[in-house]
């Protein structure tokens, strides 16, 4: 019997990159949320874009959808996030 293993890493090359510097606090800022659309995020980040307004003092928090829920952000999105001080992504079913 042969068995056959896959390996599910992406293939191109992925490019380097330094983590953003930690923010002191997040009152007064714009955060983004970057959502897959699926069902399983909605209910779970419209908690956590109350949580950032009240309980943390976000100024903002842009809400934006990948247009196909198992590939990278577009390029639009990424290009805005330049504009958010801190963001969060996340999948849901």
């Amino acid at each position: 019997m042969t068995l056959h293993v896959f390996d599910p890493t992406h293939e191109g090359k992925t490019a380097g990159f330094a983590l953003a510097p930690r923010l002191d606090t997040l009152r007064g800022k714009t955060v983004g949320i970057i959502t897959n659309g699926k069902e399983g995020t909605k209910g779970f980040f419209t908690h956590l874009d109350r949580m950032l307004r009240d309980d943390l003092g976000a100024a903002e928090v842009v809400w934006r959808q990948k247009k196909n829920y198992s590939a990278p952000a577009e390029q639009e999105i990424i290009a805005e996030t330049r504009q958010w001080h801190a963001a969060v992504t996340g999948i849901g079913d």
